[in-house]
């Protein structure tokens, strides 16, 4: 990639939540194009799952963009770590995994994350290497440069003392731990989540005792799963899986807002800053309708994890099951602005959504027999026409937070938040 430094340092820190530092980052970058050495830059990963899913790629993702600039770029897994169980965030201590548990999900891990990375130039390293080789005396010379007073100074740690739950010892090496694997691999950058900032800075203080340059830390965000709420999470049910069939892929990608498209463009995808405010300007002029770019969204997705083939095939069929269905092209995706817990009156949501105008319209529009609605399997809507202005519409009746609605011949998708 031909970039120049501002160039680079835009691309490299597009969607991050923080960087510290960026001049420092500058820096290095300056230095790597003087000397020639790449960059050695880390993201560690706890073999804790074994499939992985759009949220967890967002490093990864990060990653390739340093890789992009012909940096060396370490995909680290925990299998010494993992043992441990990362506590960020827990508020009780996490079941050790056995070594074969964790030895299996990292192969898998290996498998799918060589969809984004290139395997040719990704180091794939495990910390077991230096860490379960450590002695006892370099363990203690490791623990006395870090105090109880710091490691307490996470909020996690200091809510569980506080709320006199147990907080097991290894739980309060593992930052430690993961601080060394800095040391061990003079990581350069270290990626990591917003959830994982403690760790990160306890990298950069733990390579300047082992009189090593600190490094650079970036946090990305924790990327909004399709309800454009919560976290992606497949406890919650608002996951796009990398493994997923290209088809059902494509259509959970089709089902976000236009809020939450840009998002992931920014999160997902390895476009250049002024490439997405260009396809924003675009649909904001109206040379671009929102629908498309998120096709063009969609589609770039199942390539990714799929192949250009098949990336085609999905879209195409995405678009026959909806023109067979009735559906046009042009539909549109809205956002109910508020919580949705109870059964509300469908004519209400209307003029909520300003599908209506008003709700005395929606219920003109319902009872003249105007107003479809479609749950479930909206490739394939099933419509449903509403006549009683009194129907209400149950949150709790719909398998996901979205629906259909077609008013006349306009159509739009409408994402509701409905966690309990």
């Amino acid at each position: 990639m031909g970039m120049t430094l501002d160039e680079q340092l835009a691309y490299l820190t597009k969607g991050a939540e923080e960087t510290i530092r960026v001049d420092e980052l500058r820096a290095r970058l300056e230095r790597s194009a003087a000397t020639g050495q790449p960059l050695r830059v880390k993201a560690g990963f706890d073999p804790t799952a074994p499939d992985i899913h759009l949220g967890h790629t967002v490093l990864i993702r990060k990653l390739k963009h340093f890789q992009d600039l012909g940096h060396t770029v370490i995909f680290l897994i925990g299998d010494f770590t993992g043992l441990i169980g990362d506590p960020s965030g827990r508020n009780v201590t996490r079941p050790a995994m056995t070594p074969e548990e964790v030895a299996s999900n990292a192969e898998t891990y290996k498998a799918q994350v060589f969809k984004i990375l290139d395997p040719h130039k990704t180091v794939v390293d495990f910390n077991d290497r230096w860490l379960g080789k450590l002695t006892s005396r370099e363990w203690m010379t490791l623990f006395s440069k870090y105090t109880v007073a710091r490691l307490l100074e996470r909020d996690d740690f200091a809510n569980r003392m506080k709320e006199q739950r147990p907080l097991a010892l290894n739980e309060m090496v593992y930052p430690l731990a993961m601080a060394y694997d800095s040391v061990a691999l003079h990581a350069d950058v270290e990626l990591g989540g917003t959830d994982q900032k403690f760790n990160l800075l306890a990298g950069r203080d733990i390579q300047q005792a082992y009189g090593q340059e600190p490094q650079v830390i970036m946090t990305m965000p924790l990327l909004e799963g399709l309800d454009g709420v919560q976290k992606m999470s497949k406890s919650l049910g608002n996951f796009v899986g990398i493994n997923e069939p290209p088809a059902e892929m494509f259509g959970k990608i089709m089902s976000i807002s236009d809020d939450l498209m840009w998002r992931y463009d920014l999160l997902l995808t390895d476009l250049a800053p002024a490439e997405i405010e260009a396809k924003m300007q675009a649909v904001a002029s109206g040379a671009l309708h929102p629908l498309e770019a998120k096709k063009r969204l969609a589609r770039r997705m199942v390539a990714d994890f799929h192949g250009e083939a098949a990336a085609d095939q999905a879209r195409h069929d995405f678009e026959a099951q909806f023109r067979d269905k009735g559906v046009p092209s042009d539909i549109l995706t809205v956002h109910y602005p508020y919580p949705l817990r109870k059964p509300e009156k469908l004519s209400r949501l209307l003029a909520a959504l300003e599908i209506c105008e008003s709700n005395s319209e929606a219920q003109r529009k319902i009872k003249e027999g105007a107003v479809s609605i479609a749950v479930g399997d909206l490739g394939r809507p099933a419509w449903q026409r509403i006549t009683d202005p009194r129907w209400e519409f149950d949150p709790g009746q719909i398998p996901s937070p979205m629906a259909l609605v077609r008013v006349g011949r306009r159509v739009h998708q409408v994402a509701f938040d409905t966690a309990k």
